[in-house]
Protein backbone atom coordinates (compact mmCIF):
# COMPACT_ATOMS: atom_id res chain seq x y z
CA UNK A 1 0.00 0.00 0.00
CA UNK A 2 1.18 3.36 -0.88
CA UNK A 3 1.96 5.83 1.83
CA UNK A 4 2.91 9.59 1.82
CA UNK A 5 3.58 12.15 3.54
CA UNK A 6 2.42 15.91 3.89
CA UNK A 7 0.75 14.48 0.48
CA UNK A 8 -1.14 16.87 -1.78
CA UNK A 9 -4.79 16.01 -1.93
CA UNK A 10 -5.68 18.94 -4.60
CA UNK A 11 -5.21 16.85 -7.32
CA UNK A 12 -7.34 13.73 -6.34
CA UNK A 13 -10.11 16.20 -6.56
CA UNK A 14 -12.06 17.44 -9.93
CA UNK A 15 -12.13 20.58 -8.13
CA UNK A 16 -8.30 20.57 -8.17
CA UNK A 17 -8.77 22.24 -4.31
CA UNK A 18 -7.73 21.77 -1.41
CA UNK A 19 -4.32 21.33 1.11
CA UNK A 20 -2.38 18.29 2.18
CA UNK A 21 -3.41 15.68 4.02
CA UNK A 22 -0.63 14.29 7.31
CA UNK A 23 -0.62 10.95 5.00
CA UNK A 24 -2.08 9.65 2.21
CA UNK A 25 -3.02 6.16 1.79
CA UNK A 26 -3.38 4.17 -1.56
CA UNK A 27 -5.03 1.02 -1.24
CA UNK A 28 -5.61 -1.55 -4.28
CA UNK A 29 -7.30 -4.47 -2.82
CA UNK A 30 -10.68 -4.78 0.24
CA UNK A 31 -8.38 -6.52 2.38
CA UNK A 32 -5.80 -3.04 2.38
CA UNK A 33 -8.93 -0.64 2.59
CA UNK A 34 -9.69 -2.55 5.65
CA UNK A 35 -6.68 -2.60 7.17
CA UNK A 36 -6.15 1.47 7.08
CA UNK A 37 -9.59 2.07 8.19
CA UNK A 38 -8.99 -0.71 11.15
CA UNK A 39 -5.53 1.25 11.81
CA UNK A 40 -6.77 4.76 11.93
CA UNK A 41 -9.53 3.77 13.97
CA UNK A 42 -7.67 1.85 16.67
CA UNK A 43 -5.14 5.04 17.22
CA UNK A 44 -8.29 7.87 17.01
CA UNK A 45 -6.82 8.95 13.34
CA UNK A 46 -9.15 11.24 11.54
CA UNK A 47 -9.80 9.30 8.45
CA UNK A 48 -11.01 11.14 4.98
CA UNK A 49 -12.08 8.60 2.46
CA UNK A 50 -11.41 9.24 -1.08
CA UNK A 51 -12.71 7.85 -4.35
CA UNK A 52 -12.76 10.20 -7.44
CA UNK A 53 -12.53 13.22 -5.60
CA UNK A 54 -15.56 14.71 -8.03
CA UNK A 55 -17.60 15.45 -4.91
CA UNK A 56 -15.90 16.92 -2.58
CA UNK A 57 -14.71 20.10 -1.28
CA UNK A 58 -11.50 20.10 1.06
CA UNK A 59 -10.72 23.34 2.91
CA UNK A 60 -6.96 25.07 2.02
CA UNK A 61 -5.28 23.51 5.29
CA UNK A 62 -6.26 20.54 3.93
CA UNK A 63 -6.63 17.31 6.03
CA UNK A 64 -4.94 16.64 9.16
CA UNK A 65 -5.14 13.06 9.55
CA UNK A 66 -5.28 9.92 7.12
CA UNK A 67 -6.58 10.19 3.62
CA UNK A 68 -7.39 6.57 2.39
CA UNK A 69 -8.19 7.26 -1.31
CA UNK A 70 -9.52 3.75 -2.34
CA UNK A 71 -8.33 2.42 -5.96
CA UNK A 72 -9.45 -1.15 -6.17
CA UNK A 73 -10.32 -2.65 -9.36
CA UNK A 74 -13.09 -5.46 -10.04
CA UNK A 75 -15.66 -5.33 -12.81
CA UNK A 76 -17.67 -8.90 -12.52
CA UNK A 77 -20.91 -9.50 -14.87
CA UNK A 78 -22.70 -12.54 -14.77
CA UNK A 79 -26.03 -12.24 -16.96
CA UNK A 80 -27.62 -9.29 -15.87
CA UNK A 81 -25.99 -9.25 -12.17
CA UNK A 82 -22.76 -6.49 -11.98
CA UNK A 83 -20.56 -6.30 -9.13
CA UNK A 84 -18.01 -3.58 -9.36
CA UNK A 85 -14.80 -2.81 -7.29
CA UNK A 86 -15.51 0.71 -5.03
CA UNK A 87 -12.65 1.83 -6.59
CA UNK A 88 -13.80 1.51 -10.53
CA UNK A 89 -14.22 4.27 -12.62
CA UNK A 90 -18.09 4.73 -12.88
CA UNK A 91 -18.51 6.21 -16.25
CA UNK A 92 -16.17 3.08 -17.60
CA UNK A 93 -18.28 1.14 -16.09
CA UNK A 94 -21.41 2.60 -17.22
CA UNK A 95 -20.22 1.88 -20.84
CA UNK A 96 -18.98 -1.42 -20.22
CA UNK A 97 -22.54 -2.20 -19.01
CA UNK A 98 -23.92 -0.86 -22.30
CA UNK A 99 -21.46 -2.39 -24.46
CA UNK A 100 -22.61 -5.51 -23.54
CA UNK A 101 -26.10 -4.73 -24.19
CA UNK A 102 -27.85 -4.17 -21.01
CA UNK A 103 -30.07 -1.34 -19.59
CA UNK A 104 -30.36 0.25 -16.59
CA UNK A 105 -27.40 2.62 -16.28
CA UNK A 106 -26.98 4.20 -19.55
CA UNK A 107 -28.46 7.24 -18.73
CA UNK A 108 -25.83 7.70 -15.76
CA UNK A 109 -22.76 7.97 -18.21
CA UNK A 110 -19.93 10.87 -18.05
CA UNK A 111 -20.53 11.23 -14.51
CA UNK A 112 -17.32 11.76 -12.86
CA UNK A 113 -15.80 9.91 -10.11
CA UNK A 114 -15.82 6.19 -8.37
CA UNK A 115 -18.40 3.00 -8.08
CA UNK A 116 -18.15 2.78 -4.69
CA UNK A 117 -19.54 6.73 -4.00
CA UNK A 118 -22.30 5.98 -6.14
CA UNK A 119 -24.43 4.66 -3.36
CA UNK A 120 -23.50 7.01 -0.54
CA UNK A 121 -24.99 9.51 -2.78
CA UNK A 122 -27.81 8.03 -4.62
CA UNK A 123 -26.23 9.02 -7.55
CA UNK A 124 -28.87 10.10 -10.23
CA UNK A 125 -29.10 12.12 -13.45
CA UNK A 126 -31.69 12.27 -16.65
CA UNK A 127 -33.99 10.21 -14.94
CA UNK A 128 -32.27 7.08 -13.93
CA UNK A 129 -30.33 6.96 -10.40
CA UNK A 130 -28.37 4.08 -8.78
CA UNK A 131 -31.00 3.25 -5.87
CA UNK A 132 -33.21 1.47 -8.87
CA UNK A 133 -30.34 -0.57 -9.72
CA UNK A 134 -28.20 -1.45 -7.24
CA UNK A 135 -29.26 -4.90 -5.12
CA UNK A 136 -26.48 -4.70 -2.42
CA UNK A 137 -23.81 -2.65 -1.23
CA UNK A 138 -20.70 -4.54 0.95
CA UNK A 139 -18.91 -2.52 3.08
CA UNK A 140 -16.65 -2.34 6.30
CA UNK A 141 -18.87 -1.72 8.95
CA UNK A 142 -16.25 0.86 11.35
CA UNK A 143 -18.71 0.41 14.09
CA UNK A 144 -18.89 -3.22 14.10
CA UNK A 145 -15.59 -3.91 13.25
CA UNK A 146 -16.53 -6.80 10.16
CA UNK A 147 -17.68 -6.37 6.77
CA UNK A 148 -21.19 -6.61 5.71
CA UNK A 149 -23.73 -6.96 2.98
CA UNK A 150 -26.28 -4.17 2.98
CA UNK A 151 -29.49 -4.90 0.90
CA UNK A 152 -30.69 -2.23 -1.36
CA UNK A 153 -33.95 -2.15 1.18
CA UNK A 154 -32.07 -1.38 4.46
CA UNK A 155 -29.73 1.14 2.06
CA UNK A 156 -32.34 3.93 2.59
CA UNK A 157 -31.97 5.48 -0.60
CA UNK A 158 -34.22 8.68 -0.94
CA UNK A 159 -33.53 12.01 -3.46
CA UNK A 160 -29.58 12.14 -3.21
CA UNK A 161 -29.21 10.67 0.06
CA UNK A 162 -28.99 7.14 1.79
CA UNK A 163 -28.29 5.36 4.94
CA UNK A 164 -24.08 5.80 4.45
CA UNK A 165 -24.84 9.67 3.83
CA UNK A 166 -26.32 9.75 6.72
CA UNK A 167 -23.81 7.66 9.03
CA UNK A 168 -20.42 9.10 7.36
CA UNK A 169 -17.99 7.46 9.48
CA UNK A 170 -19.80 4.31 10.18
CA UNK A 171 -19.73 2.48 6.41
CA UNK A 172 -16.69 2.20 3.67
CA UNK A 173 -18.38 0.81 0.61
CA UNK A 174 -15.68 -1.90 -0.69
CA UNK A 175 -18.64 -3.14 -3.57
CA UNK A 176 -21.31 -2.54 -5.17
CA UNK A 177 -23.88 -5.13 -6.84
CA UNK A 178 -26.68 -4.32 -9.47
CA UNK A 179 -29.32 -5.91 -10.85
CA UNK A 180 -29.81 -4.80 -14.85
CA UNK A 181 -31.75 -5.77 -17.55
CA UNK A 182 -31.55 -7.30 -21.18
CA UNK A 183 -33.48 -5.77 -23.48
CA UNK A 184 -32.24 -6.43 -26.03
CA UNK A 185 -29.59 -3.86 -26.52
CA UNK A 186 -32.11 -1.28 -25.76
CA UNK A 187 -32.32 0.94 -22.87
CA UNK A 188 -34.89 1.26 -20.06
CA UNK A 189 -37.75 3.19 -20.73
CA UNK A 190 -36.69 6.94 -20.78
CA UNK A 191 -37.96 8.88 -17.72
CA UNK A 192 -36.22 12.62 -18.99
CA UNK A 193 -38.08 14.63 -20.98
CA UNK A 194 -35.00 16.53 -22.03
CA UNK A 195 -33.72 12.94 -23.04
CA UNK A 196 -36.35 11.82 -25.00
CA UNK A 197 -36.45 15.30 -26.73
CA UNK A 198 -32.93 15.18 -27.69
CA UNK A 199 -33.56 11.59 -29.28
CA UNK A 200 -36.64 12.77 -30.99
CA UNK A 201 -39.00 10.27 -28.86
CA UNK A 202 -41.77 10.29 -26.11
CA UNK A 203 -41.24 9.68 -22.78
CA UNK A 204 -41.11 6.13 -21.46
CA UNK A 205 -40.13 4.80 -24.81
CA UNK A 206 -36.89 2.81 -25.20
CA UNK A 207 -34.09 3.41 -27.76
CA UNK A 208 -30.82 1.68 -28.31
CA UNK A 209 -28.89 1.95 -24.63
CA UNK A 210 -25.68 3.08 -27.14
CA UNK A 211 -27.37 5.93 -28.41
CA UNK A 212 -28.92 6.44 -24.92
CA UNK A 213 -25.58 7.13 -23.42
CA UNK A 214 -24.10 9.18 -26.76
CA UNK A 215 -27.00 11.75 -26.25
CA UNK A 216 -26.32 11.81 -22.46
CA UNK A 217 -22.82 12.51 -22.65
CA UNK A 218 -23.55 15.01 -25.36
CA UNK A 219 -26.36 16.78 -23.17
CA UNK A 220 -23.64 16.39 -20.22
CA UNK A 221 -20.99 18.04 -22.31
CA UNK A 222 -22.51 20.68 -23.34
CA UNK A 223 -23.39 21.30 -19.92
CA UNK A 224 -19.38 21.30 -19.18
CA UNK A 225 -20.91 18.34 -17.06
CA UNK A 226 -17.81 15.73 -18.72
CA UNK A 227 -14.35 16.21 -17.11
CA UNK A 228 -11.52 17.84 -19.63
CA UNK A 229 -8.48 18.67 -18.08
CA UNK A 230 -8.74 21.50 -21.21
CA UNK A 231 -11.79 23.20 -20.30
CA UNK A 232 -12.33 24.94 -16.75
CA UNK A 233 -16.37 24.88 -16.80
CA UNK A 234 -15.39 21.25 -16.12
CA UNK A 235 -13.21 21.66 -13.44
CA UNK A 236 -16.14 21.33 -10.56
CA UNK A 237 -18.12 19.31 -8.40
CA UNK A 238 -21.07 19.00 -11.09
CA UNK A 239 -23.69 19.95 -9.83
CA UNK A 240 -23.04 22.28 -6.33
CA UNK A 241 -26.31 22.30 -5.26
CA UNK A 242 -29.13 20.10 -4.67
CA UNK A 243 -32.67 20.48 -6.12
CA UNK A 244 -34.73 21.97 -3.06
CA UNK A 245 -37.74 19.68 -2.36
CA UNK A 246 -40.12 21.72 -0.56
CA UNK A 247 -43.44 21.02 1.47
CA UNK A 248 -46.95 22.16 0.57
CA UNK A 249 -46.68 25.81 2.95
CA UNK A 250 -42.64 26.13 1.95
CA UNK A 251 -44.16 25.65 -1.45
CA UNK A 252 -46.67 28.20 -1.30
CA UNK A 253 -44.37 30.66 0.05
CA UNK A 254 -42.15 30.27 -3.05
CA UNK A 255 -44.56 30.66 -4.98
CA UNK A 256 -45.68 34.10 -3.70
CA UNK A 257 -42.12 34.97 -3.50
CA UNK A 258 -42.09 34.10 -7.29
CA UNK A 259 -45.35 36.27 -8.33
CA UNK A 260 -44.07 39.07 -6.49
CA UNK A 261 -40.40 39.30 -8.19
CA UNK A 262 -40.80 37.75 -11.82
CA UNK A 263 -45.16 38.45 -11.94
CA UNK A 264 -47.97 36.59 -11.84
CA UNK A 265 -47.44 34.63 -15.22
CA UNK A 266 -44.33 32.90 -14.23
CA UNK A 267 -44.26 29.26 -13.12
CA UNK A 268 -41.31 27.62 -11.90
CA UNK A 269 -40.73 24.29 -12.70
CA UNK A 270 -42.61 21.49 -10.47
CA UNK A 271 -42.05 18.12 -9.98
CA UNK A 272 -43.77 15.88 -7.58
CA UNK A 273 -41.79 14.32 -4.48
CA UNK A 274 -42.16 11.79 -1.65
CA UNK A 275 -44.99 12.82 0.95
CA UNK A 276 -46.33 15.14 -0.47
CA UNK A 277 -43.83 17.58 -1.39
CA UNK A 278 -42.54 19.37 -4.47
CA UNK A 279 -38.94 19.62 -6.05
CA UNK A 280 -38.12 22.50 -7.75
CA UNK A 281 -34.99 23.37 -9.59
CA UNK A 282 -32.22 24.77 -8.18
CA UNK A 283 -30.98 26.08 -11.78
CA UNK A 284 -33.70 27.84 -12.35
CA UNK A 285 -33.57 29.56 -9.15
CA UNK A 286 -29.86 30.50 -9.63
CA UNK A 287 -30.66 32.33 -12.71
CA UNK A 288 -33.52 33.92 -11.45
CA UNK A 289 -31.74 35.41 -8.59
CA UNK A 290 -29.27 36.92 -10.81
CA UNK A 291 -26.78 34.83 -10.97
CA UNK A 292 -26.42 33.89 -14.62
CA UNK A 293 -24.11 31.43 -16.40
CA UNK A 294 -20.54 32.94 -16.28
CA UNK A 295 -21.36 34.71 -13.05
CA UNK A 296 -18.08 36.54 -10.90
CA UNK A 297 -15.09 38.21 -12.17
CA UNK A 298 -12.45 36.08 -9.58
CA UNK A 299 -10.78 32.99 -9.74
CA UNK A 300 -14.08 30.91 -8.73
CA UNK A 301 -17.02 31.24 -11.05
CA UNK A 302 -20.50 30.04 -11.42
CA UNK A 303 -20.13 27.83 -15.42
CA UNK A 304 -20.21 29.64 -18.55
CA UNK A 305 -21.99 26.51 -19.58
CA UNK A 306 -24.75 25.90 -16.90
CA UNK A 307 -25.77 27.87 -13.35
CA UNK A 308 -25.22 24.33 -11.44
CA UNK A 309 -21.95 24.53 -11.71
CA UNK A 310 -19.59 26.30 -9.35
CA UNK A 311 -15.97 26.10 -10.99
CA UNK A 312 -11.87 26.77 -10.72
CA UNK A 313 -11.05 28.84 -13.27
CA UNK A 314 -6.96 27.46 -12.94
CA UNK A 315 -5.96 29.97 -9.75
CA UNK A 316 -8.73 29.73 -7.27
CA UNK A 317 -8.46 28.09 -3.64
CA UNK A 318 -11.10 26.86 -1.29
CA UNK A 319 -12.08 30.04 0.32
CA UNK A 320 -12.54 32.14 -3.28
CA UNK A 321 -15.38 28.84 -3.97
CA UNK A 322 -16.75 29.09 -1.09
CA UNK A 323 -17.13 33.05 -1.12
CA UNK A 324 -19.08 32.26 -4.12
CA UNK A 325 -21.21 29.44 -2.94
CA UNK A 326 -22.21 31.90 -0.44
CA UNK A 327 -23.20 34.93 -2.68
CA UNK A 328 -25.64 32.02 -4.38
CA UNK A 329 -27.16 30.95 -1.52
CA UNK A 330 -27.97 34.23 0.66
CA UNK A 331 -28.62 35.83 -2.73
CA UNK A 332 -31.55 32.79 -3.71
CA UNK A 333 -32.77 33.03 -0.18
CA UNK A 334 -33.20 36.86 -0.57
CA UNK A 335 -34.89 36.51 -3.67
CA UNK A 336 -37.02 33.11 -3.11
CA UNK A 337 -37.19 32.21 0.62
CA UNK A 338 -35.49 28.96 -0.45
CA UNK A 339 -32.38 28.05 1.29
CA UNK A 340 -29.81 25.77 -1.22
CA UNK A 341 -28.05 22.85 0.25
CA UNK A 342 -24.68 21.86 -1.00
CA UNK A 343 -24.16 18.88 -3.17
CA UNK A 344 -20.66 18.02 -1.95
CA UNK A 345 -19.53 16.87 0.87
CA UNK A 346 -17.03 19.54 2.46
CA UNK A 347 -14.20 18.70 4.67
CA UNK A 348 -12.53 21.29 7.00
CA UNK A 349 -15.11 23.87 5.88
CA UNK A 350 -18.84 24.17 5.58
CA UNK A 351 -20.88 27.38 3.69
Amino acid sequence: MQELHDAPLAPLTTFRLGGPATRLLTATTDDEVIAAVREADAAGTPLLVIGGGSNLVIGDKGFDGTALRIATKGFALHGTSLELAAGEVWTDAVARTVEAGLAGIECLAGIPGSAGATPIQNVGAYGQEVASTITEVVAYDRRAGETVTIPNADCAFSYRHSRFKAEPDRFVVLRVRFGLEDAGGLSAPLKYVETARAMGVEQGERVPAAAARETVLGLRAGKGMVLDPQDHDTWSAGSFFTNPVLDEAAYGNFLARVADRLGPGVVPPAFPADGGHVKTSAAWLIDRAGFTKGYGTGPARISTKHTLALTNRGEANTEDLLALAREVVAGVHEAFGVTLVNEPVTVGVSL
